[in-house]
């Protein structure tokens, strides 16, 4: 679809989902991806890429702890020398308005899904200024609609719409560009778990479709599809934007 030879791609939360999709779509597209994730699940997801014949990488680390967010970029320049698109796709989803929501749930969210997307650009941005490169952040439908029971991660995703769009005021002279994708609900392997979790399984998950007016759940690649169109040069007129992913669900 897109043409992406010679750049390189970090990709955070690439373990499973939306993540993972994009890291293959990039590397089918001619990129060299590096996989991050919290635990080593996208070990795996980087030596399945290189299995097809793609060069890939995969860096183990926490978004959300200033440490590891610095190593994840330095250990990006050094594998492949520079840095062209970042994908702040790591992140976590939790249950409950504000009443249910204790503090610990809070800031755990809030640290994965904003602050990890602050950190990770804040380190990136120096080698992005230099490729004229891009940012495409993972934000979420209930950035912009409220859903009941996510008082938490809409606050969180809503953070990381209003920092894509300063960053991308911030750094417009700089040539780097900043855009959003803000997706429905997805059928990941994540909101698998949720449901398999639930008293009745079936019952939650004709509750999640019900809530998209299209019919049906998002799948990973559709957002990641997005993902791509977002960072391809092909659009480069386009900049601090946001584009719902989410089966009507913003209308």
């Amino acid at each position: 679809m897109f043409a992406f030879d010679e750049k390189v791609v970090l990709i955070t939360g690439a373990g499973a989902g939306i993540g993972a999709e994009t890291a293959h779509a990039f590397a089918k597209a001619g990129a060299s991806v590096m996989l991050n994730s919290v635990s080593g699940s996208a070990e795996s997801r980087a030596k399945e890429i290189e299995k097809q014949g793609f060069p890939a990488c995969f860096i183990q680390g926490d978004v959300s702890v200033e440490h590891d967010a610095r190593h994840i970029v330095a250990k990006t320049i050094e594998q492949f020398g520079k840095l062209d698109i970042l994908v702040n796709c790591a992140g976590v989803v939790c249950g409950g308005n504000v009443e249910e929501t204790d503090l610990e749930t809070w800031n755990r969210v809030m640290s994965v899904n904003a602050t990890g997307t602050f950190l990770v650009s804040k380190y990136a941005m120096p080698y992005l200024r230099e490729s004229h490169g891009v940012i495409v952040n993972i934000a979420s439908l209930v950035a912009v609609k409220g859903v009941a029971n996510r008082a938490a991660y809409s606050a969180s995703k809503g953070a990381v719409l209003a920092l894509t769009k300063a960053m991308a005021a911030d750094h417009l002279k700089d040539g780097v560009r900043i855009n959003c994708i803000s997706p429905g609900t997805v059928l990941s392997p994540s909101l698998e778990g949720r449901i398999a979790e639930e008293t009745d399984p079936e019952t939650a998950y004709r509750g999640y479709v019900a809530r998209q007016p299209m019919g049906r759940l998002g799948r990973p690649e559709e957002i990641a599809a997005a993902v791509l169109f977002a960072a391809s040069e092909d659009v480069a007129f386009m900049d601090g934007v946001n584009i719902p992913v989410d089966g009507a669900g913003s209308l």
